[in-house]
């Protein structure tokens, strides 16, 4: 295509798919400066429509088993690779993709790396070790992580901080794992290691069954252990970020953090309906975060990432 839609028509789509989509996002990202908030819906559209081309959703909800997965694949692959290579693909949310790619210098990379997560899953993919699952949560949403880091104006070769950010999208991802088992289940996904399922003499398939069900409740703490460790490490990225950004990811952290720990709290209960953190708790923690946004670099001085956590790929 020649021609393309206005980047005000762009933009109001994707502010529209973020509202209806994620009220988490929505509010974090709220507290962006303007035009990082213009970029920070138009990279969430994107990441949506593949998530519900994928998934055979609408915004993120009733995911159901599709009947075309490679041919589903195969569309996501094609625009992507359509609207970084700068052409409009008559997609809004494929056009905002070229727009967020074209204006901040985002390495393609990133958006390759998430539709391998979609490849994942549309073969049916499932981890055998729990380093098998942080790969896979690398390419659903730590490369999510490392774009938006971009997106709030880190050097695409600032490898130290775009760990840091990839670190917050396992932290997320891990808390999605934990709170969707059930959900998961139900379209015949499961993300549980395979050697987790063995450690706690789980069969194949069964971990939802009643008798099971104060085996998962462990391995939920697990999840939700790791999604902490994560957090806390992303954390230490907020002083290479402006305020607003800081303040928009400590704000995130905190109300996804929630998700987690509630699932946690819950215990056998974890799976009766969704977790979710109320418009209170999102507002606590965007006033939480406030502060911690101002005092990042005497709350979060620079220390070495842990050696226990697992590494995003280079290349």
């Amino acid at each position: 295509m020649s021609s393309g839609p206005t980047r005000a028509s762009v933009v109001a789509a994707a502010r529209e798919s973020i509202a209806r989509g994620s009220k988490s996002f929505a509010a974090a990202s709220q507290l962006f400066d303007a035009a990082t908030r213009e970029r920070a819906w138009l990279l969430y559209a994107w990441c949506r429509e593949c998530d519900d081309l994928a998934d055979g959703q609408v915004l993120g909800h009733d995911a159901a088993p599709v009947a075309d997965p490679a041919a589903r694949l195969a569309r996501i692959r094609a625009l992507t690779g359509q609207a970084l290579a700068g052409e409009w693909t008559g997609d809004p949310a494929f056009d905002a993709l070229r727009i967020v790619a074209k204006e901040t210098r985002m390495p393609h990379r990133f958006a390759h790396d998430l539709v391998e997560g979609f490849a994942l899953d549309a073969k049916g993919w499932m981890p055998r070790s729990e380093a098998d699952l942080l790969r896979y949560c690398y390419h659903v949403a730590g490369a999510v992580g490392c774009m938006m880091a971009v997106v709030m104006g880190v050097s695409p070769d600032d490898e130290a901080t775009l760990d840091r950010a990839c670190d917050l999208g396992l932290a997320f991802q891990l808390a999605n794992i934990a709170r969707d088992i059930e959900a998961d289940d139900r379209i015949g996904r499961c993300y549980l290691p395979v050697e987790w399922l063995v450690e706690m003499d789980i069969p194949p398939g069964q971990h939802m069954k009643p008798p099971f069900r104060p085996r998962l409740v462990v391995i939920a703490r697990w999840l939700g252990e790791m999604a902490e460790d994560y957090g806390a490490s992303a954390r230490r990225g907020t002083p290479a970020l402006g305020f607003r950004s800081a303040w928009a990811v400590l704000a995130a952290a905190g109300i996804y953090g929630d998700i987690a720990r509630e699932v946690v709290t819950r215990g056998a209960h974890a799976w009766d309906h969704r977790a979710r953190t109320s418009g209170w708790q999102k507002a606590g923690w965007i006033a939480a975060a406030a502060g911690q946004a101002a005092l990042r670099r005497a709350l979060y001085p620079p220390k070495p990432r842990p050696e226990g956590l697992w590494t995003r790929p280079r290349d």
